[in-house]
């Protein structure tokens, strides 16, 4: 007997558009009705009418309320639309989230998703084409605000310019190299090998936007096609958000699916989740090697599962470029040698900016039905490794349980930011990176660098000299000179 409450996905979908033809290409509203409308259809029911239908931020579309534009054309009916902030870690956020309130008595029917048009816009963009759905739509009131809206830049990073996630995520992955010790050619043969697995993850799921496996040596050698992005990644290595993607899940009380008539064949629970962050902002992160917040909400989601992380059959690990993974491994005891993804993660599946979550979520309910495993887990990663959402998913039913490490996080020590005239003078390099122009050169060298009384400082460079020496040379634990002004020096 399966408490009434019980909070369980009973519906999931995904959809890829590939379409070169302009005047054919759905916006992301479009994409998004039309994977609502599918995972409708795969819980075996009709669902006409909704509490809740919320949509994961997107970037391609200029809609006021997307949620009430998809719920429009989806044809559900429902009291509230609500709208998520920018951040990776929104899908598996919302599922907490309504399986919380489905839990309590306060909803009994949710509808999420969240899509892209990306690629249909650049190209559109490219050719001087207008875009119908790219056109400002205010018909429709504002939506619901959810979510915690978290700003991720410190004033400093802005000053100094280093607020794109190519430029950040490569600092975490030198700096894992120099921690361990490894020589630059060796890291980044051992980290390609680690993205090639997850291409060949990618080319066996049918809802992968690349289906090609790559080789290790494909990855890692810079040449046409796969320039250098931010040292160490080549562009394989990063996130590919140049993608045309939509998903969706249909979620509801156990209560509401019997009324419906959903099969239990279609039933996969959501048994646990936690959602907490790391220090706001890199500036004032203790370490560039360590994920305190993952290492303490994937125990907590995974502990009130009363499952370790080796006893999940099932994984997947945020994976927007291999320094995430390789700290989320390290952080929630996962075995690097087994597949820390279901979908082959953002570089090949496909990273729909804030959305790519929902599509591993879709995965691992499609898996879990086919009965590879009991138990799933995902780790949802917004920001600059800072926003972090985790949920444990099953086959059979457990009372829903969901907890937040914050306060715990909160209190552990954070590293003073020096700037200006305090930064300036001789210091010690703790991370770097060094991002390259679309010719493949060197064009900026950025660095977080130790003061002698043990503060962060940013310091970059413009020097193509320097930045190719820091592309050749293991420069952590250099002493350095930072100007007033944030250069770098050697």
């Amino acid at each position: 007997m399966v408490d009434p409450r019980t909070p369980v996905v009973v519906g999931a979908a995904q959809v890829l558009q590939r379409t070169d033809d302009l005047a054919k290409a759905l916006g992301p509203i479009d994409l998004m009705a039309r994977a609502v409308r599918e995972a409708v259809a795969d819980s075996g029911a009709t669902v006409a009418t909704a509490d809740e239908v919320t949509v994961v931020r997107s970037l391609s579309t200029r809609d006021r309320n997307p949620a009430q534009a998809v719920a429009r054309r989806a044809g559900i009916a429902a009291a509230r639309h609500g709208l998520t902030p920018h951040g990776g870690n929104s899908p598996q956020w919302l599922v907490n989230d309504a399986a919380s309130r489905i839990a309590a008595g306060e909803l009994d029917c949710v509808v999420l998703t969240g899509g892209e048009s990306a690629r249909s816009r650049r190209r559109a963009k490219a050719e001087g084409a207008d875009l119908p759905w790219m056109t400002d739509d205010e018909s429709d009131a504002p939506p619901v605000a959810v979510g915690d809206d978290v700003g991720l830049s410190h004033p400093a990073e802005i000053a100094a310019r280093i607020v794109l996630p190519i430029e950040i995520y490569p600092m975490f992955d030198v700096a894992l190299r120099a921690e361990a010790g490894t020589g630059i050619d060796a890291h980044r043969a051992r980290i390609a090998e680690l993205w090639s697995r997850f291409s060949i993850v990618a080319a066996r799921n049918p809802s992968a936007w690349s289906r090609t496996a790559m080789t290790a040596g494909q990855i890692a050698d810079p040449g046409p096609g796969n320039r250098m992005v931010g040292f160490p990644y080549t562009k394989s290595m990063n996130a590919n958000n140049d993608v045309d993607m939509a998903a969706a899940l249909v979620l509801c009380s156990a209560d509401r699916a019997e009324a419906l008539g959903i099969p239990r064949d279609r039933w996969v629970f959501p048994v646990s989740g936690a959602d907490c962050r790391e220090h706001q902002y890199v500036s004032h992160r203790w370490s560039f090697t360590r994920l305190p917040a993952v290492e303490l909400g994937a125990r907590t989601a995974l502990g009130l599962a009363g499952l370790s992380a080796a006893e999940v059959g099932l994984v997947d690990l945020y994976s927007c470029f291999p320094s995430i993974v390789q700290l989320g491994c390290a952080a929630i005891g996962i075995d690097p040698s087994r597949e820390p993804t279901v979908t082959g993660g953002l570089s090949f599946a496909g990273g729909p900016f804030n959305n790519y979550s929902m599509h591993a979520i879709a995965t691992m309910v499609a898996l879990i039905r086919e009965g590879r495993s009991p138990h799933g887990f995902v780790w949802a990663n917004g920001g600059y490794a800072t926003k972090h959402s985790f949920g444990v998913y099953a086959a059979s039913p457990a009372p829903w349980r969901h907890a937040s490490p914050q306060a715990e996080i909160d209190a552990m020590p954070s590293r003073a930011l020096a700037t200006g005239a305090d930064a300036a003078g001789g210091a010690t390099v703790e991370a770097y990176t060094v991002v390259h122009g679309r010719d493949g050169r060197p064009s900026r060298a950025i660095a977080a660098v130790r003061t002698p009384d043990g503060a962060r400082a940013w310091a970059t460079s413009d020097d193509e000299a320097l930045g190719g020496a820091m592309c050749g040379e293991e420069w952590v634990g250099r002493p350095v000179r930072v100007t007033q002004d944030g250069g770098l020096l050697a």
